[in-house]
């Protein structure tokens, strides 16, 4: 599954972003790919029915 679109930056050592529909959930992870994988859970988390 694709990431949906999100925005992220770096803090010192972390990758910090949240997801476009989403803004109040932040996440971080230590590479993009971790960032990702973090926001997929959110994302699959808020959208299950």
């Amino acid at each position: 599954m694709a990431t949906p679109p999100y925005v992220h930056w770096r803090d010192n050592q972390m990758w910090l972003g949240y997801l476009k529909a989403f803004p109040d959930y932040l996440t971080q992870g230590e590479s993009i790919a971790e960032l990702e994988a973090n926001l997929l859970d959110i994302h699959e988390h808020l959208t299950a029915q």
